[in-house]
């Protein structure tokens, strides 16, 4: 067998339709298209994606779950119960926890969570803290400051 000798399986190949030819040809005048509406004119019909006005699949899947919030707020997170091994009537900051090494690194601003208990009154300066954390902090006789 040559390249010369390589066709086309029988059947595959069909002669391209020509519209607009007449009534002979099986498609003339309306060229197949029906006789008036947005689908029977000359372009695109709708943009791809289109679908009558309903909300398009691309616009409703994400809304669905699993998928991420895009400019989520990202926290450097701990919990109550990691603060029990600073000092007494102490300052707590995000750089204080480094310094302190009960924070390895800065993943954003501080954001205090509830999980433990807490014997020292400490002053707490974060930017969230959860319901639990707050209550917590204050019961063992801190305070906590919200930073902008």
């Amino acid at each position: 067998m040559r390249i010369n000798d390589a066709q086309p399986q029988a059947g595959s190949k069909r002669r391209r339709r020509r519209v607009g030819r007449g009534i002979a040809a099986g498609q003339g005048a309306s060229c197949g298209f029906g006789m008036r509406g947005q689908k029977s004119r000359s372009g695109r019909g709708t943009r791809p994606g289109f679908e009558g006005g309903q909300l398009p699949l691309y616009r409703r899947v994400p809304k669905l779950k699993h998928f991420p919030v895009v400019n989520r707020k990202v926290y450097t997170i701990i919990n109550v119960s990691a603060l029990d091994a600073l000092d007494a009537n102490s300052e707590v900051t995000l750089a204080s926890l480094l310094t302190a090494g009960i924070v390895t690194t800065d993943d954003g601003p501080l954001k205090l969570l509830g999980d433990g208990e807490l014997t020292k009154a400490l002053t707490v300066k974060a930017t969230a803290f959860t319901r639990s954390a707050r209550e917590k902090i204050e019961a063992a006789g801190g305070t906590c400051e919200l930073l902008p």
